[in-house]
């Protein structure tokens, strides 16, 4: 009888563990599972904006490194890349932009500021000197040093928010900075960031190496439309967008693809956009047709013969196909220029 008791506590007690190790490991498959729906951490941490851009290099890194070849640089660059040890060619891993639409598209900003997050091998005492050195000012926030440094107009801040991310801003107030500085004390929850995020960082796809959502036009604003290549889109500079770039296999082997979606205000709208869209892409086509061989022409050909200009309800889609051959070529074409061309000198900004 004392056996049967004791054997009946023993499962009671095998069924409690068991019971426990697996409520333990479906909230570790959950919290993995929300984890990589999450935005990166390095754009959860970008302020309130009108549009994000994000970049994961690693990838690129391993992707083109065979391609590439050590760009000639300047001697300003390369004092900078000694000064601090680092090179953003192999040290730089993630850059997550936010843009700030500027009430004056003429002022110092232009018509957007910039708040970055980048990531890396750049944080440590190196890099702490030639901020001393460059700044005009420093500020503290929340235990975090913000350096001030003048460029052509206004004042970039400049603050090392971890032990591997640095955070940037141009806007002409220190509040983005002191967001980004307080955004990373909560950075380990999967679903913090601004609201440009939460509305839109589903429709991004899975698996992109780069992607932008909201206002991602911005910088290719002139006079109120969105110009490419030479090319002026039929689409508002504050139209909200999903652009991405994510890894894809085609006849040719690994690729890459570029998807462009816009939100219209209508389905109408969008018809209208939709079809604009196409008639400039086969009137691309025949303007680049005639264009002479070389790496850059070859490539904007390649890009224009596989885009393609759909709509979804009240979405504009289009979509383009960069071979490897396609990044070879504008991975040669840009080693090339910049041994033959002359430089401009970098400023802080860059």
């Amino acid at each position: 009888m004392l056996g049967l008791i004791l054997t009946g506590s023993m499962n009671r007690r095998t069924r409690r563990t068991l019971w426990i190790v697996a409520a333990v490991l479906a909230l570790l498959a959950v919290a993995i599972f929300l984890r990589s729906k999450a935005p990166p951490e390095a754009a959860r941490l970008l302020p309130e904006s009108d549009g994000i851009v994000y970049v994961n290099l690693k990838p690129f890194h391993s992707f083109m490194h065979k391609d590439l070849k050590p760009p000639k640089r300047v001697p300003e660059y390369q004092e900078f890349v000694d000064a601090i040890g680092f090179d953003w060619e192999k040290d730089l891993d993630q850059v997550a932009i936010g843009l700030h639409r500027m009430p004056d598209p003429n002022g110092p900003n232009g018509p957007a500021a910039y708040s970055i997050v980048l990531v890396g091998k750049l944080t440590g005492k190196k890099l702490n000197n030639w901020l001393d050195a460059q700044s005009a000012s420093r500020d503290s926030y929340a235990g975090h040093t913000i350096y001030s440094i003048l460029v052509e107009g206004r004042t970039v801040r400049v603050a090392q928010i971890g032990y591997d991310m640095v955070a940037i801003s141009n806007y002409p107030t220190p509040e983005q900075i002191h967001s980004m500085i307080d955004r990373h004390r909560t950075a380990a929850l999967p679903f913090a960031g601004s609201t440009l995020l939460s509305q839109h960082y589903h429709d991004v796809p899975l698996l992109s190496l780069a992607w932008g959502v909201g206002q991602i036009g911005l910088p290719f604003n002139e006079k109120g439309a969105i110009s490419v290549f030479g090319f002026q889109l039929p689409l508002e500079s504050d139209s909200t967008i999903i652009a991405s770039l994510t890894p894809g296999l085609s006849m040719e082997g690994s690729s890459l693809n570029v998807k462009v979606e816009e939100i219209a205000p209508s389905d109408d709208v969008a018809a209208t956009q939709a079809a604009a869209l196409a008639t400039l892409v086969t009137l691309a086509r025949g303007f680049t047709s005639p264009l002479s061989s070389n790496s850059a022409n070859s490539s904007l050909k390649e890009i224009l013969k596989t885009a393609e200009v759909a709509q979804k309800r009240n979405r504009v889609v289009v979509t383009a196909r960069l071979t490897p051959s396609v990044v070879a070529s504008l991975a040669a074409g840009e080693n090339s220029s910049s041994g033959t061309q002359p430089q401009t000198t970098p400023t802080p900004s860059h």
